[in-house]
């Protein structure tokens, strides 16, 4: 029977009683042939097994008392990044983007880019400014809504504030990314600036030909279009001009200088970050996106100077080194991460870590269904190879098979999500909402899967040159079709609340995993009540 929503409704106000109400005719038969009504049992079937637990706890409740159950947290983690705190333009939006950690997710990640956490040597961000502050975000928007996301510090607070926050409303914190080599979004100018000498500089110049770029420190982290950006591409197409002509060692052999500095502040990074949140902060994803240089190396662990990277020239073996770091320097019971995007190269990658002896708990896995028009095909019943393996059932099956066989039988984190509507429409917001719902449901039942992260809470906060309506909420908070497909997953389907009878002082049941809370009358008509974790 076809479902439909009141989207005038949706949009007068966030109200967690608010079910969702799916609307199936949005997508063609062929979606459907996928997702049919056998595949969605055997989901079923997988969450019964793999996200529940049996419990029996002790009651002081006579026999026969009706025992109230209700689950009060999850011990899956349902996460979103917390990028944009205080930064929405009004006091109303940001207040109801903050109500949602705590409520909807128990999971926040936090931004601990490199360039914009120390946009100068040695002058660590960590503590809130002026800039970072409601007051200025709410007066940037008011000036222009636009001008905001240009500025170095969008999608990037201090994280001081941020985390004490998250601590205030009990959810478990993310740290993203520790090392990426990425120059236009994490690696600092400076550090090739700075830490290269001249004469060094020079040197690598005459003996290829190529002049490298000089990149302006003060120029912003990031322009309109980042992947075009012509500074970004002068610098990537030097990098493999220069990897064209010398070897690792004839690279190292002329920056000496600089491969030194480099090796130097990335433990530095580490450590200092280590010092500050090490004891504050649940995980992190230690290495982030290194799998492509991974497939273009020599493995893991080699013995040569320095890594050719796609990104520019890196640390000799970062991403194993990164993790030897961040073990030494985090808190022990802190769960570090490798996430990724390049499901090719990531098993790969991954089993190579293990083999070499890299320690690491976790394994991040992203899935971005940015293009508009590609949730428009889904829609439609038009599928390629790709989307195939990232919106099918058989698709996110094999993906995660792979990723689960090769990390060693740990945890998976699907760290990065997104899934853009077609456009926000009342159709298209009900096309993203159930694109993401049977997404979910599959990952849910994913038996090493231990958390899902959304990327993009709100429309038009991503990064620049990605989709404007990939949110779950419109710019001015108010909630879309996915809001409440989400919403729906985490505090109804996936939240066991029941009633039983105690029995010689003890209660059985079976529920998803997390904490709950026990209520009964006694004897003589007292309310109690106590607290267990069904594990």
């Amino acid at each position: 029977m076809k479902k439909t929503v009141s989207f005038a409704a949706a949009a007068l106000a966030l109200s967690v009683n608010a079910a969702f109400e799916m609307d199936k005719s949005v997508m063609a038969d062929k979606y459907w042939e996928m997702w049919n009504d056998g595949v969605q049992a055997k989901i079923d079937a997988d969450i019964e097994k793999f996200r529940k637990a049996d419990g029996a706890f002790e009651v002081a409740a006579p026999d026969g008392a009706e025992v109230e159950v209700e689950q009060v947290t999850h011990d899956f983690f349902f996460g979103a990044h917390i990028f944009n705190f205080n930064q929405l333009g009004r006091k109303e939006w940001n207040d109801r983007y903050k109500e949602l950690y705590g409520t909807l997710f128990n999971s926040a990640t936090v931004a601990f880019y490199w360039r914009t956490l120390e946009p100068y040597p040695y002058a660590q961000r960590f503590e809130e400014r002026y800039e970072d502050s409601e007051e200025y975000w709410n007066y940037e928007y008011e000036r222009n809504p636009q001008a905001g996301a240009y500025k170095p510090n969008w999608r990037r607070p201090a994280p001081d504030p941020v985390i004490s926050f998250l601590k205030t409303r009990r959810v478990r914190i993310h740290g993203h990314p520790l090392i990426w080599g990425n120059n236009a979004w994490h690696t600092p100018t400076w550090l090739w600036d700075d830490f290269c000498p001249e004469s060094e500089k020079r040197a690598l110049e005459a003996a290829t030909g190529v002049k490298m770029p000089v990149r302006d420190v003060k120029q912003p982290i990031c322009t309109k279009d980042m992947r075009n950006d012509p500074k970004e591409r002068w610098w990537n197409e030097a990098w493999k001009a220069i990897y064209k002509q010398l070897s690792e060692e004839e690279i190292a052999a002329l920056v000496p200088t600089f491969v030194k500095a480099q090796r130097e502040f990335f433990e530095k990074r580490i450590r200092e970050i280590g010092e500050r949140y090490g004891s504050r902060v649940d995980s992190w994803d230690v290495v982030n996106e290194s799998a492509t240089d991974w497939a273009n190396g020599k493995g893991a662990k080699n013995d040569l100077p320095v890594t050719k990277s796609h990104y520019g020239l890196m640390p000799a073996n970062y991403a194993y080194n990164a993790l030897v770091l961040a073990r030494k320097y985090m808190k022990p019971d802190a769960w570090l991460n490798v996430n990724e995007y390049n499901m090719d190269a990531f098993p790969g990658q991954i089993a190579d870590l293990e083999r070499n002896g890299a320690s690491f708990d976790v394994v991040g896995s992203q899935m971005h269904l940015f293009n508009p028009a590609e949730s428009r095909r889904i829609a439609a019943g038009e599928f390629t190879k790709e989307t195939l393996r990232k919106v099918s059932p058989e698709g996110i099956r094999k993906t995660m098979e792979e990723v689960a066989k090769a990390s060693g039988g740990r945890p998976i984190h699907l760290s990065e999500i997104t899934i853009t509507a077609p456009d926000n429409s009342p159709k298209g917001q009900m096309v993203q909402a159930v694109i993401m719902r049977n997404c979910y449901r599959a990952w849910f039942a994913v038996e090493k899967m231990n958390g899902i992260t959304w990327w993009n809470v709100v429309d038009n906060c991503g990064a620049p040159g990605e989709p404007s309506i990939s949110g779950i909420f419109t710019r001015d908070m108010q909630p879309k079709a996915a809001y409440f497909a989400m919403d729906d997953l985490i505090n109804r389907e996936w939240k066991t609340k029941t009633t039983v009878k105690a029995e010689g002082g003890k209660v059985a049941f079976r529920g998803f995993r997390g904490r709950y809370r026990l209520t009964w009358k006694t004897a003589d008509g007292k309310t109690e009540s106590k607290m267990i974790h069904l594990k």
